[in-house]
């Protein structure tokens, strides 16, 4: 899964596997989450967020166990 770096003081970087609705959030921390069953729309507006950490909290924290 390729990973995108984003700027943001929470995330480091985001990766998305469209065909398996699979995503991995790399925290500046050093530790990684993953997430099933993502929809894409979910993946690109964290991308195009003005605070990834905040759209995180709001909309993917807790929300797509795997």
């Amino acid at each position: 899964m390729e990973m995108v770096l984003v700027m943001s003081s929470a995330i480091r970087a985001v990766g998305y596997d469209p065909q398996r609705m699979h995503m991995r959030i790399l925290f500046q921390q050093g530790h990684s989450y993953d997430f099933c069953r993502v929809p894409e729309h979910v993946y690109r507006e964290l991308l195009e967020a003005r605070s990834k950490g905040s759209y995180y909290n709001d909309h993917i924290r807790d929300k797509y166990p795997c």
